[in-house]
């Protein structure tokens, strides 16, 4: 080892008694059983939905509330303490204006506290008492310490002392901060690590606010969705995929995060729909539950819907042609179409055009944007690349995130790995070197890296890459041959809206082809499982979300409300602690105030995915593999240092 390494390691630990006691704490921690995972999927904007179910563990608060007071409790209290762990100050509020009497509010007040206080101890028995103080509410620490350890002979002997700090907290107005912080305190011990398996962005009314959260949570992770890439390849330089986020905007109402949350103008694009395009039925935005928009309204997204499709449609072509690698050139539709007769010719058939648009479109030259339309993408681009608040969600998610994780002996994946229809990985030839597999999702990672390094770069390879990662027959997050964006605004015929699937999406029903891919990315087929996303799974049609024997859990089952009619269900999370996975269904999230009043959660089953032999330890994990590397390097600091 660097003699240079060992002589920084000693600046932290500059005595012998420092290096052995944290050789002893290292070690020790390893047999501890491992932390709770939760992997959620396919979030796509809708905040509040995942907020709850952060806030539940999927269940686990109520898991351990219902474990540790189900002989004490009626089903009632049970209810309300775990509301009250969920929503803490709304909960509070609620209950306080059931009591008229100060005296039987103090009571409470003492009552739920210690349950809380309880609650916290059982919640925490597997951490060390070094990662719970880190966990407590900061102002709190010494008071709920001396609540927390109290032995039996302790509780005899000073019973008038707790008593007392517990009064005193009441009488001084702090119950509520203090009830406050144990409620957070519970949520961060029931998990102890976040997987987020794709797709923040998109659909949804509320990404930033997801990012928000995700900035703050304690620990987490990220595998990159399509529709992450698509944002970080905007930000990182791409104006065919800034075109497609605002294009998704449009569709979905969601231009006000473009504009007033992430502060993007959009005043210069406007004047280009307003002087070019007028009503569309094929563009105008999706309806939702919450959207209330005027006529006028309407029909200004409308027209921005047609111009930013428009300019995106113009900006493929230029990528197509200079990267024949891509094998897209079927996708230039525009140099495809008769637009005198107004049809296009698509794998040899001819079919008509309806809801066009094209007054911008230079039919001798379909890719040429009008001065305007350059003048709006270099508008915009610059804006979007100079948002302080989308730098900071940007920079986030290239931090944390990744194409895949291996991670506690299981592959994490958002999309696919492209195989053929015999199971074999696919390959793709990039500037003259072969990928396929493991290898190919490298080059990916790379080049998606690169572009984000390089942000001044818009038209080098490593962007036009991270658009092909949108939108390409083996990007490993397509997975699908085309994407029929241009036949489902202007094509009737709904054959030609179809997107051919990657072999992978029914191959992974085959145990043998999971087991591959597991050795694949170096890891044991036997006790390893592939946790997927991006597919919402329709249950209501019968479809089973582990496949594979349980070598594969796909667990996007429609967070986003564009998919439930089709899902039956609000999504499905996975929770991975030391006896085991458990896969957990959830229905659609009404609202906040159903949960706090009703004590009405969403989950609406657990399956068991996986149940170990033995129970797992920290020595066995990712983190485990950590410690052990810390443990050798002070084994080789004790030995160079202070036993010479």
């Amino acid at each position: 080892m660097d003699k240079k390494y060992l002589d920084l390691l000693a600046e932290k630990y500059d005595s012998e008694e420092k290096v052995v006691t944290e050789i002893i704490n290292l070690e020790a921690i390893l047999n501890l059983p491992k932390g709770t995972e939760h992997f959620v999927s396919d979030l796509h904007g809708e905040h509040q939905s995942f907020q709850h179910v952060l806030r539940n563990g999927s269940g686990r608060v109520k898991e351990k509330i219902e474990e540790l007071f189900k002989d004490v409790l009626s089903e009632k209290d049970i209810n309300d303490l775990t509301t009250l762990v969920y929503y803490p100050e709304e909960k509070l509020q609620i209950i306080k204006n059931r009591y008229n009497n100060k005296q039987e509010l103090n009571g409470w007040y003492a009552e739920t506290i210690d349950r809380m206080i309880k609650l916290i101890s059982f919640a925490s028995s597997k951490y060390t008492r070094s990662k719970l103080r880190k966990a407590l509410p900061e102002q709190f620490v010494y008071i709920i310490e001396e609540l927390l350890y109290k032995t039996e002979e302790e509780s005899l002997n000073k019973k008038p002392y707790y008593s007392k700090i517990v009064q005193q907290i009441i009488s001084l107005n702090q119950a509520d901060k203090l009830m406050i912080g144990l409620a957070y305190c519970t949520q961060r011990l029931v998990v102890d690590h976040l997987h987020v398996v794709g797709d923040i962005y998109d659909r949804g009314p509320e990404p930033h606010r997801i990012m928000d959260t995700l900035i703050n949570y304690h620990s987490v992770d990220i595998q990159w969705g399509n529709h992450d890439v698509l944002w970080l390849g905007a930000y990182a330089g791409s104006k065919v995929c800034l075109a497609n986020i605002l294009r998704i905007s449009a569709r979905y109402d969601n231009l006000d995060i473009i504009e007033d949350v992430y502060g993007v103008n959009l005043r210069p694009l406007l004047n280009l729909a307003e002087k070019y395009y007028k009503d569309n039925p094929a563009f105008r935005p999706k309806k939702t539950s919450g959207n209330n928009l005027s006529e006028e309204e309407e029909l200004q997204i409308t027209k921005i819907h047609q111009a930013i499709a428009m300019i995106q449609f113009k900006l493929e072509i230029p990528i197509i042609k200079r990267r024949p690698f891509f094998n897209m050139s079927e996708r230039l539709l525009l140099e495809k179409m008769d637009y005198d007769k107004n049809e296009i010719e698509i794998h040899g058939k001819t079919y008509q055009l309806e809801n066009t648009c094209f007054a911008t479109v230079n039919p001798e030259n379909p890719s040429q944007l009008l001065e305007e339309e350059q003048q709006v993408i270099v508008k915009l681009l610059f804006s979007v690349q100079n948002s302080e608040k989308l730098a900071r969600h940007m920079n986030f998610l290239m931090k944390k995130g990744s194409l895949y994780l291996k991670y506690n002996g299981n592959l994490l994946i958002h999309g696919c790995i492209p195989l053929d229809d015999k199971g074999n990985m696919e390959k793709m030839v990039i500037e003259q070197s072969t990928y396929e597999g493991r290898d190919l999702l490298d080059v990916f990672e790379y080049h998606l890296r690169h572009a984000f390094a390089h942000p001044e770069k818009t038209d080098d390879l490593s962007t036009d890459m991270v658009w092909y990662l949108w939108t390409g027959e083996y990007s490993s997050l397509f997975g699908k041959r085309e994407m029929t964006t241009f036949e489902r605004y202007f094509i009737k015929d709904k054959e030609t809206h179809k997107e051919r699937k990657n072999p992978y999406y029914y191959l992974r029903e085959n145990e043998e082809i999971c087991r591959k891919i597991l050795t694949e990315f170096n890891l044991n087929p036997e006790h390893g499982h592939i946790i997927n996303g991006h597919t919402p799974v329709k249950e209501i049609e019968g479809e089973d979300p582990i496949k594979a024997n349980g070598k594969m859990i796909v667990i996007d089952g429609g967070f986003s409300k564009a998919y439930q009619s089709t899902t039956g269900i609000a999504g499905y999370t996975l929770l991975y602690n030391s006896f085991g996975m458990k896969l957990v269904a959830h229905k659609h999230f009404n609202s906040k105030e159903n949960v706090l009043h009703n004590g009405m959660d969403v989950l609406s089953m657990k399956r068991l995915v996986d149940k170990v032999v033995e129970r797992k330890m920290v020595l066995e994990t990712n983190v485990g593999e950590e410690l052990l590397k810390e443990v050798s390097a002070l084994k080789r600091l004790l030995e160079y240092r202070y036993m010479k």
